[in-house]
């Protein structure tokens, strides 16, 4: 069940949206806005349960949707006739006609069974100028019962006429002891690795939560330590054969591939002119997936280097996040002095940077193997 009482940290919009709850007064247009993961549609959804429940109460420090009563029950299975999330055709855009056929034209009909009609459109980013453009003109002359709920991970990519025809709550990231405590006391996840996701999350709990239940991840993590364990005894191609393998995405679509190699050319062209989009939505997830990867390598190669500076600096590892790997720190401060672990964490920081500035991938992970295996050489 969705409630104000599960969601982690936000306190800042949870009392907004129970001020609106107990007061009455709510706004016709929200923009929710946060990084993929955050939680914004968990919030979307609580709080339009909570307006359409015909039973509210206090339920400790909330007040809260009964999750018993007809509209609840619905809310929950996603069945409210009053509860519209507004889907889009294409894979990277909301069309006009999306928003014309779905939202503007509908919003004329008044509500089937609850006070509100609320409409919630998730990837609001999407939204073309003239899709929102034709938001505009509800948001402009909003019938009494609506409510949209907008969501993003990226407020710039609206016109300034609808942010400011709506109140904005940002989702705000949660501190890691919250997401550290979320992770043992609710899903059971034990406390090394629940200190390891809560810190590469980044305050952020659908992060943390994929994350813990990822083994990519923590082999990902394991075979990164391994690596750098071993890197001075390494040649550079034998250093980049090994980064290859660790960025290497899952072979599921390969093997799809080849299955369809099988298939009779008629059943594979039929299949094909309709799955165009499919592909495309692969290929996209597919090289999200990649870079992903790759951001979790530099986050991982970054937190052992701070680990190994707590470390060296307190010789306490009540303060560190790989504590699973204690006895490879233990042995790395005895080969870092300090002023190369800030020389590496200066390349790693150098590196990620290019990456994303487009410079060669390969290349840049070579440069900064090399500065790694050069720090840690024996003086």
């Amino acid at each position: 069940m969705a409630d104000f009482s599960d969601i982690i940290g936000q306190n800042q919009m949870k009392e907004h949206m129970q001020n609106a709850l107990s007061t009455g007064k709510v706004s016709h247009a929200y923009i929710i806005s946060g990084e993929n993961g955050s939680g914004k549609e968990y919030i979307a959804k609580t709080f339009a349960k909570a307006l359409q429940c015909q039973h509210r109460s206090e339920k400790g420090d909330y007040e809260e949707a009964c999750n018993e009563c007809p509209s609840c029950i619905k809310a929950e299975s996603d069945s409210h006739p009053d509860i519209i999330t507004i889907g889009h055709e294409k894979p990277n855009s909301i069309g006009v006609d999306d928003i014309r056929l779905k939202l503007r034209d509908d919003v004329i009909i008044k509500p089937y069974e609850s006070d509100y009609k609320i409409y919630i459109i998730p990837e609001g980013e999407k939204m073309t100028v003239a899709a929102q453009n034709a938001l505009l003109k509800t948001l402009e002359e909003p019938p009494s019962y609506i409510v949209i709920i907008i969501l993003t991970n990226n407020l710039n990519a609206f016109l300034p006429t609808i942010i400011s025809r709506c109140i904005v709550l940002p989702v705000k990231p949660v501190r890691d002891d919250m997401i550290r405590k979320f992770l043992m006391e609710e899903k059971r996840v034990v406390d090394y690795k629940a200190a390891i996701c809560a810190s590469f999350a980044r305050g952020n709990v659908g992060k943390a939560l994929d994350l813990a239940s990822n083994e990519d991840f923590i082999n990902l993590k394991d075979s990164a330590v391994e690596l750098i364990s071993k890197i001075d005894n390494l040649e550079i191609h034998s250093m980049m054969d090994r980064v290859h393998l660790l960025l290497e995405p899952p072979k599921e679509e390969e093997e799809d591939e080849e299955e369809d190699e099988e298939k009779p050319k008629k059943k594979r062209k039929a299949k094909d002119n309709g799955a165009d989009t499919d592909k495309e939505k692969t290929k996209t997830a597919s090289k999200a997936a990649a870079g992903s990867a790759l951001e979790n390598f530099f986050d991982i190669l970054y937190f052992l280097y701070r680990d190994i500076l707590v470390y060296k600096a307190t010789e306490d590892d009540a303060h560190l996040i790989f504590t699973d790997k204690l006895s490879y720190i233990r042995s790395a401060i005895k080969k870092y002095t300090y002023e190369d672990v800030n020389t590496i964490i200066k390349s790693l920081e150098t590196a990620r940077n290019r990456i994303r500035a487009n410079v060669n991938t390969d290349l840049t992970l070579e440069l900064m193997l090399l500065d790694i295996k050069e720090a840690g050489h024996i003086r």
